[in-house]
């Protein structure tokens, strides 16, 4: 299958246009953000590239750019290979085989496309880099400025947000522009979250719901990039400004920067996951976890805004639990908590089974 894939960074352009306000700091940021850019622009439409790895065994090669923006670089380490001594490369391997194995573990998918790809990732990109993405193809980390922002590799969370594009882009294929890009970031903050959650075995009441803590220098007025259970709150620092993500739909971003507010709006559908999952209670990748992986693989199409992902979530919680049971109401209850009314539609196969009738837009 053919079709375009955005390049999505972990690090919105409105913080880096905020650096760049900056004497300090405007030349990386502007050298950061036209390299967003120009990679944005390179993007045509492609096909996923070929496997490489046998089904279902996990795949992970890593590659040092060694600060130039040729990618992939240099190979430095490979699945069952020797181990390399540089923290980075470290963090990359073992970080994505996390992910990975979260993935294969909670919901039984093999790698990002369901069909083995090998989890391909360039670190040291660039000089100073203040950001990480997804290209469609690999994950590609900067090594931060260290005066904002740290190595990129030090998250699981923003590895597994990264990938989670992948996954994305092999299912739903959500649109990256206005509320679609804003569910697609969401979902990535959601399985980002969800596998550093897996990873530590917590409850939904024990995790921290930040995406990206420890990517800033403690010199920073800031916990991370995003919170997922107070948006807006994440950072208030007079170099990077206030976050500002929205929390309900009252409050949501009209805006034509960041792609029609993907980054920002973003905020909406996350509280509306963690709601459910506190709501639900208990460690939140097994029901509320499960009925958003369903929804995102089964039951949105490329264009489905935040309407539609409230709509087949209900749906998908209803086919998995019933309509009548707590994470169904959990679900409706979150939504309109956001300011999103539910309106769950008829799905006539089964959930559970990872598929659903028909997708819901």
């Amino acid at each position: 299958m053919t079709h375009r894939s955005p390049v999505c960074g972990i690090v919105p352009p409105y913080i880096l246009r905020k650096l760049a306000e900056d004497p300090e700091y405007r030349e990386r940021a502007l050298r950061t953000l036209e390299i967003t850019e120009q990679l944005r622009g390179a993007r045509l439409s492609r096909a996923i590239p070929p496997l490489i790895g046998a089904p279902g065994v996990k795949h992970r090669i890593i590659y040092d750019a060694k600060h130039l923006t040729t990618l992939p670089g240099t190979k430095v380490e490979e699945e069952g290979g020797a181990r390399s001594k540089d923290v980075t490369v470290t963090e990359a391997y073992d970080y994505s085989g996390d992910t990975y194995d979260f993935y294969r573990q909670v919901f039984a998918r093999n790698s990002v496309d369901d069909h083995g790809l090998a989890l391909k990732s360039t670190v040291h990109y660039d000089e100073a880099y203040d950001n990480a993405f997804w290209n469609g193809e690999q994950m590609v980390y900067g090594d931060g400025d260290g005066t904002i922002f740290e190595r990129f590799t030090i998250a699981l969370d923003v590895i597994g947000h990264e990938l989670t594009h992948g996954v994305t882009q092999n299912s739903a294929r959500l649109q990256y522009q206005g509320q679609p890009g804003a569910l697609n970031e969401s979902m990535s903050d959601v399985f980002g979250s969800l596998g550093k959650q897996w990873s530590l075995n917590q409850a939904a009441d024990k995790a921290d719901w930040l995406i990206g803590a420890g990517l800033f220098n403690k010199a920073v007025h800031g916990v991370a990039l995003r919170s997922m259970k107070a948006p807006g709150t994440a950072y208030d620092d007079p170099k990077l400004g206030k976050d500002p993500q929205p929390a309900d739909m009252a409050h949501y971003v009209k805006t034509t920067s960041d792609s029609g507010g993907v980054h920002i709006n973003s905020g909406i559908p996350n509280r509306a996951f963690y709601l459910v999952a506190t709501g639900i209670g208990g460690k939140a990748w097994q029901k509320a976890g499960l009925i958003w992986y369903r929804t995102l693989t089964g039951a949105l199409k490329p264009s489905s805004d935040f309407q539609a992902a409230a709509n087949a979530t209900a749906s998908v919680a209803t086919a998995l639990f019933g309509g009548t049971s707590v994470e169904h109401k959990a679900v409706i209850d979150a939504w309109a908590t956001v300011g999103v009314k539910a309106k769950p539609l008829m799905l006539t196969s089964l959930a559970a089974e990872g598929k659903t009738s028909a997708a819901v837009d």
